[in-house]
């Protein structure tokens, strides 16, 4: 590869940004498939695709004449677009050195025109691109750009939208906490207040004290009804909890679920590069829910380090517990692989957030975000990043996230 890789120059930020939507890539085809469509139809193109780029891979979340899903970010073209401010076109991907011997190019479908305008989130970050494709060279007038980028604004517009909606049922769980704890602290309260009220009414006849008693009898009674209403609220929620236990809610992971999860989307890496990629989980504890916040996004970037830096026929190994106390639950997340190792040096710049990129096995160029990132949204969880590793033995990543 004689050519050097685009980088944006808010490229931490960037992927940043990405990561903070929190998005699952492999759910999200229904989101968006009519503006896909749109796209290639405004177009005039047979294919049209919106990939979403992080730190070692372009996601197809959408797709429209072509079946893709992902595929390593420096094979892409869209990562040009990203650096580019309005739009990026190459007429001819055969003729163009960066893309001519490209698997896309050379076999089918064998693409050969590209247009592609940046997704531009509110902050000016570009965290992918819609991009219309043919396999015959294509004329875009400037009418159809600008209808494209009104594509574009769309998409990310909806983006926002799932990440609000996504805020809201966090917001849903925490009231329904809140409710829970003050359905527990009444009850306390409400049982003090009507022992005291059966107390005053049996020794009442001495005191005679006839409307005294009425009062008290009607306070006890609707103590009482309170009383029953705080357990059934109590009952309601246990049934919740041991339903959520066992069943993961959309913005929930079991170990299994997300074991399930992370192989549909990094097996394919693991098999382009010819290495074993295994997954085990913590049988005790697998059936139990934990928040999925950002652990697609934590987890993902060090599989796919991990694969980077393994040679062909290597492994790479991820290992999933969840440690249950009396007062919290933690997940231990393993990524272990038998790559060319770090040295100590390495270890702390990684740990320090000073890390730079490297190439990987196969000569693969690197964007150097990958890792920061990982610390970043780590450290954003209350979580601990440990390494373990020497040149040429292997590299263990360890992160700790503690669950509420």
């Amino acid at each position: 590869m004689s050519y050097t890789l685009p980088i944006p120059k808010n490229e931490l930020d960037r992927v940043i940004r990405l990561s903070d939507y929190d998005l699952d890539y492999s759910s999200l085809q229904n989101n968006f498939k009519d503006l896909t469509k749109l796209a290639a139809k405004v177009a005039g193109t047979e294919i049209s695709l919106i990939n979403l780029i992080d730190s070692f891979t372009q996601w197809t979340v959408s797709n429209f004449g072509l079946d893709l899903d992902q595929m390593p970010r420096e094979d892409s073209v869209c990562q040009y677009t990203i650096v580019s401010k309005e739009s990026f076109e190459i007429k001819d991907l055969s003729a163009d050195e960066r893309f001519h011997d490209k698997f896309y190019v050379t076999e089918p479908p064998k693409l050969r025109y590209y247009f592609g305008v940046p997704l531009q989130t509110n902050e000016g970050l570009n965290i992918g691109a819609l991009c219309v494709l043919d396999k015959v060279g294509k004329e875009i007038t400037p009418e159809k750009v600008e209808l494209l980028k009104i594509i574009a604004d769309e998409i990310v517009n909806r983006l926002n939208a799932l990440q609000v909606i996504e805020g809201l049922r966090s917001r849903v769980k925490e009231a329904d906490e809140t409710r829970k704890r003050v359905a527990h602290d009444i009850r306390g309260p409400l049982g003090g207040i009507i022992n005291l009220a059966q107390l005053i009414s049996e020794q009442g006849d001495n005191n005679k004290m006839d409307e005294v008693l009425m009062f008290i009898n009607m306070i006890q009674k609707s103590g009482n009804s309170l009383l029953e209403l705080a357990d059934e609220i109590l009952s309601i929620d246990k049934k919740t909890l041991i339903t959520s236990s066992t069943q993961p809610s959309e913005h929930e992971f079991s170990l299994v679920s997300f074991k399930d999860k992370l192989e549909k989307l990094y097996t394919p890496q693991a098999l382009n590069k010819n290495i074993k990629f295994t997954i085990h989980t913590s049988a005790k504890t697998e059936q139990k829910t934990f928040s999925r916040n950002k652990l697609l996004q934590i987890t993902g970037n060090l599989i796919s380090n991990a694969i980077k830096f393994t040679p062909d026929q290597g492994s790479v190994n991820v290992d999933l517990d969840l440690a249950l106390t009396k007062n919290k639950q933690t997940l231990t997340i393993k990524v272990s692989d038998t790559g060319v190792g770090i040295d100590e040096k390495t270890i702390g710049t990684i740990l320090n957030g000073s890390a730079t990129t490297t190439e990987g096995t196969n000569a693969e160029q690197g964007y150097g975000f990958g890792l920061p990132l990982v610390r970043h949204l780590v450290l954003g969880l209350h979580g601990t990043m440990n390494i373990h590793s020497n040149p040429k033995e292997g590299s263990t990543f360890e992160i700790m996230i503690p669950q509420t």
